[in-house]
């Protein structure tokens, strides 16, 4: 992949938290436009990657680009071009629905004629226009999570960091955030994601990456890595591959 096509590149990151290697000498690149999958079971070191590319944590050695600029150094601009759903939602509760949506679309430079048509369609397309006015304490999780979503992605960035963004929904919910994130990537949206869902990155995912003990341990589309390893499916591959079954290892 050439450099002109790459979103992302990371080569020998390496994080340590005390004795605890998370993150062990990561070699790995996304295409610009790229919906890739980052799998693995807890503390496997998919959430610390997400936060290096992210810049809230420093490489402790190892190069890592996001749209061509070092997080290392030049954070500001990659912080211009990235949207993030945490795991960790940083919802106001005591804010609507609305008015969350709003205060990050302003934080993220959406111009002021263009941002309540912009909200409108994003509460529309994740059935949320109804609750929009009610204060968000007061929704369930799924519709948090959503709101979460909204919220990473009102700012239309180039390239987004979806860090299990349908855990606790239900699932005709999470079948709907599945096509709107299809949506994303036909725009020509840069998309990572980590999810616990096989089925998930099955549907969405045009290269998934399943990360053990910090280390890419497989990395192709899930066709290929069924084939490959003679699976069913991406939860037969990954228990083959981790030695657990994707709802243990979560």
């Amino acid at each position: 992949m050439s450099l002109k096509d790459e979103a992302i590149r990371i080569e020998g990151l390496t994080i340590r938290f005390r004795d605890l290697t998370a993150v062990d000498g990561l070699d790995l690149t996304v295409g610009k436009g790229e919906l890739f999958g980052l799998l693995g079971p807890n503390g496997a070191g998919k959430t610390t990657t997400i936060k290096v590319l992210c810049g809230l944590l420093k490489p402790e050695s190892g190069l890592v680009r996001v749209g061509g600029h070092d997080v290392a150094h030049e954070m500001g601009k990659v912080k211009q071009m990235i949207g993030v759903c945490p795991q960790e939602m940083g919802i106001f509760p005591f804010l609507t629905g609305r008015e969350n949506v709003e205060l990050f679309g302003d934080l993220a430079g959406v111009p002021k004629g263009e941002l309540k048509e912009r909200v409108d369609g994003l509460l529309e397309r994740m059935s949320l226009s109804q609750d929009a006015g009610r204060k968000v304490k007061d929704y369930s999780g799924g519709m948090k999570r959503r709101i979460s979503l909204i919220m990473a992605l009102v700012g239309e960035p180039s390239i987004s960091f979806l860090d299990e963004p349908t855990t606790g929904m239900d699932p005709q919910s999470r079948r709907a955030v599945w096509d709107f994130i299809r949506g994303l990537k036909e725009k020509g949206m840069t998309i990572v994601l980590t999810t616990h869902y096989m089925e998930e990155a099955e549907y969405l995912c045009d290269r998934v990456g399943i990360i053990d003990h910090g280390r890419i341990i497989a990395l192709d589309p899930p066709k290929a890595l069924m084939e490959r390893y003679g699976a069913k499916d991406l939860e037969e591959v990954f228990l083959q591959l981790t030695g657990k079954k994707i709802r243990e290892a979560a």
